[in-house]
């Protein structure tokens, strides 16, 4: 559940809830794994259902294909065959294993040590983590998980990292992001076609015509700038988006945009799934492009894209209002950026790749 569900569902602000969460370090507990050896969940729905009917405690053990002691004992340790309930036995055992286990990094100096020297540089925890196996190939002991490193810098009661080793980190973050917390509210699009379903022609770029769009926001998010890029020549066009960023305004400006070229030039589009694409039927069947969307957390699937939106920021820097720039200006820097030659392409321009594609087309 997201924060704001969870302050309705309590009754409770969800500023509240968050600040919790953030106090605690943003750590999410990970859905257990069993392990095979203790009894599942569904395995103590069968015991509970074979109870109800009657079945003898010798009869269940041979359903489960475990050892007659092993469902006497878990029957007697939760209310006998009368008072015997899944879930709750369930709970139970999950209370008795738990146990206050020290941090591995506070009682490894070795190893706390190494990582934090990796920090002070500026590596990642997974950097971190995949090289501890090249530098100690024979030492199990110099093994920890990204996730116990950021575990240790955000959750300050474990007490294994100092608290301003984060401030290495890429992103500058104070506490755990849950992967998914960046959709918070965003939903699933309607009639997505996924880029698995992508002509083969549009990843080998043997064709032009085939196009990576997004969006580079501004400050506070309140102001944008739609970009789009041809995967074969790198030609890149601008989205003037003055008043907002939403579905409507980005479907009325991409529409435009993409009609302004040869039919033979407007072959796809693929996007990540954001809610300003949420037009994206109408956009198909009023130009005759067919939109693909990323999988989610995947942005190297528009590669050419992300690459320009970096070269981008020289203009845009973030932070900043994007809606202070005229539609002229936009037009300016995407001419800036298809006349610069590019080692991708031979040294030559993204405009005379486009101005070939035309010609191809002619």
């Amino acid at each position: 559940m997201t924060p704001r569900q969870v302050g309705l569902h309590i009754g409770r602000s969800p500023t509240i809830v968050y600040d919790l969460v953030k106090d605690m370090g943003g750590v999410f507990r990970a859905e257990e794994i069993e392990s095979g050896f203790r009894l599942s969940v569904e395995e103590r729905e069968e015991i509970f259902r074979c109870l109800t009917r009657g079945d003898s405690l010798r009869q269940i053990a041979k359903l489960l294909g475990r050892a007659p002691s092993t469902i006497s004992r878990e029957v007697a340790a939760n209310g006998g065959r009368e008072g015997y309930r899944p879930w709750g036995a369930q709970s139970k055992a999950q209370q008795r294993r738990r146990r206050p286990r020290p941090a591995k990094l506070l009682t490894c100096p070795r190893l706390r040590a190494v990582v934090e020297s990796g920090l002070e540089a500026c590596w990642s925890p997974e950097q971190i983590t995949r090289r501890l196996v090249e530098d100690y190939p024979d030492d199990p002991g110099m093994r920890v998980s990204p996730e116990t490193i950021y575990q240790s810098l955000f959750v300050q009661a474990r007490g294994a990292l100092r608290k301003d080793l984060a401030q290495y980190l890429r992103t500058g973050r104070t506490h755990r992001r849950s992967p998914s917390s960046h959709l918070e509210g965003r939903g699933r699009l309607k009639d997505m076609v996924m880029i698995s379903e992508r002509p083969a022609e549009v990843e080998d770029r043997a064709v032009p015509g085939h196009w990576e769009g997004d969006l580079i926001i501004g400050e506070d998010g309140k102001s944008a700038i739609g970009t789009l890029v041809e995967r074969w020549s790198r030609f890149v066009m601008l989205l003037y988006l003055p008043d907002d960023h939403g579905s409507e305004a980005v479907l009325k400006a991409l529409t435009a945009k993409i009609q302004t070229l040869p039919r033979e030039l407007r072959r796809s589009l693929t996007w990540d799934q954001g809610r300003e694409m949420a037009r994206h039927v109408e956009f198909t069947m009023a130009t005759d492009v067919q939109v693909y969307f990323c999988d989610p957390h995947s942005p190297w699937q528009r590669g050419s894209n992300e690459n320009t939106n970096g070269l981008l920021r020289q203009y845009f820097p973030k932070g900043t209002d994007l809606s202070v720039h005229t539609e002229e200006y936009l037009d300016f820097v995407a001419n800036q950026l298809n006349g610069r030659p590019r080692e991708t392409l031979g040294w030559r321009k993204p405009c005379e790749k486009l101005a070939e594609a035309v010609a191809m087309a002619a």
